[in-house]
């Protein structure tokens, strides 16, 4: 038997914001979260000196998380414990209802996992040797702990995985949790992503790539998806916590819903490590799937937040994509075209976390009626010529909306969501 899945809890914590409403009300705003590194991380002189941080969240990890595990768990674990209680505050769920534990599991993408506590550990072993590891190192450290610690909050006894695609980590991890309610293994998950890895080893690594912006105006106007000037994207951290419900258990409690998930899609590129393939073929191939699943035409699609990084290569390739996939419904010039938005303009590439939050802004778009925006958009890339919503929000009522992440590796992967 299949079952509709609702999305009725979403927690937010990134750069735009410590919680869903700020977040959403600063994206909507045309906000940037991008910002100077402080000198205290390290980066010298390095030319990459901008990332989407997030900040004064300490007491948010006080009651999301007991003090005395602070220490033992890293970062991004913090946030999810941050954006998982938010989420399942949102929906009014708690550790005693459902009552069925069992059947409530957590599916979280991380792309990298505690590359801070590794860097950490690596200075101590050279410095004061092999005695002085910690004995919390590895559970701090591994991907798997994410959702681990929200099963243990929460007491979730369900499917419990992690899903590591890069940047298609967290709606790989939507997407699949969305199928084990669907296909009656689930009545309820907690699905997202989280991600926090902006330390000197991330920088470089990334920087000696030429992936990042070397951006040297205001921080806020760094992260330019589309644009002429684009330079490369802007790392940044965060979490998001989605509350995955069986509809009908929704309906039944009278829950709030933000959006149905309706389609999820998954293909590779099966061409490079770190490019996409030119013809765009797997970023086709995975919206095609994902809008088959979701049982309607590509015509249906009102809003895309596309993956939009701002590097040269990713937009080129993916407004091509969008362009076979949707033909004149992409065409900017022809009435009631599909609307395209890039949020990693204000919100910075989250990395693992990204792909879920966009999922996020793509259920709040719908139930809201507003496309959040594309700033920085001054001078599009001759290449890039379709509808990205640019510099200031739009409002418009959309029934379909997806929501695109394509990573290194060549993971591609694609959700589609309805409104309710």
């Amino acid at each position: 038997m299949s079952h509709s899945v609702v999305i009725t809890g979403i927690g937010l914590i990134t750069p735009l914001g410590n919680s869903k409403d700020a977040t959403w009300n600063n994206l909507i705003q045309g906000t940037s979260g991008i910002k100077k590194i402080p000198e205290t991380f390290g980066l010298g002189d390095y030319p990459v000196s901008i990332a989407g941080l997030v900040s004064e969240h300490q007491a948010l990890l006080d009651v999301a998380l007991p003090a005395k595990f602070h220490a033992r768990t890293d970062r991004f674990i913090h946030l999810a414990a941050i954006a998982g209680r938010e989420a399942m505050l949102d929906a009014q769920l708690t550790r005693e209802f459902p009552l069925d534990r069992a059947r409530f599991g957590a599916y979280m993408g991380v792309g990298v996992g505690g590359l801070k506590t590794i860097s950490d550990c690596v200075y101590t072993l050279e410095k004061e040797g092999l005695k002085r590891v910690s004995p919390f190192v590895i559970p701090k450290l591994i991907s798997n702990m994410a959702p681990g610690w929200l099963s243990l909050q929460w007491d979730l006894q369900g499917p419990m995985v992690t899903l590591t695609s890069a940047c298609a980590s967290g709606t790989d991890a939507v997407g699949m949790a969305f199928r084990q309610i669907r296909d009656g293994y689930a009545d309820y998950m907690l699905a997202g992503g989280t991600e926090s890895c902006i330390i000197p080893m991330t920088i470089g690594g990334f920087g000696n790539m030429r992936a990042l912006a070397q951006w040297h105006g205001s921080p806020e106007t760094a992260s330019r998806p589309f644009e002429r000037q684009r330079q490369g994207f802007v790392i940044a951290e965060g979490a998001c916590v989605l509350v995955l419900e069986r509809k009908d258990r929704a309906l039944a409690r009278g829950a709030k819903i933000y959006a149905e998930v309706a389609g999820y899609g998954a293909t590779a590129d099966a061409h490079h490590m770190t490019a996409m393939h030119p013809d765009g073929r797997g970023a086709v191939a995975a919206m095609q799937a994902a809008i088959n699943d979701a049982g309607i035409t590509p015509d249906a699609i009102g809003y895309i937040n596309a993956h939009g990084t701002g590097t040269a290569m990713n937009d080129v390739v993916e407004t091509m994509a969008i362009k076979k996939l949707l033909g004149s419904h992409a065409d900017k010039n022809s009435s009631n075209h599909c609307l395209i938005s890039s949020t990693k303009s204000m919100t910075g590439h989250m990395l693992g976390a990204t792909g879920a939050a966009e999922i996020a802004f793509a259920a709040l778009a719908l139930q809201e009626g507003v496309i959040p925006p594309t700033i920085n958009l001054d001078e599009p890339d001759e290449a890039c010529d379709l509808d990205y919503v640019p510099h200031g929000a739009r409002h418009a009522r959309v029934d379909y909306a997806m929501s695109n992440s394509f990573g290194f590796g060549g993971n591609n992967a694609v959700v589609v969501v309805k409104r309710v």
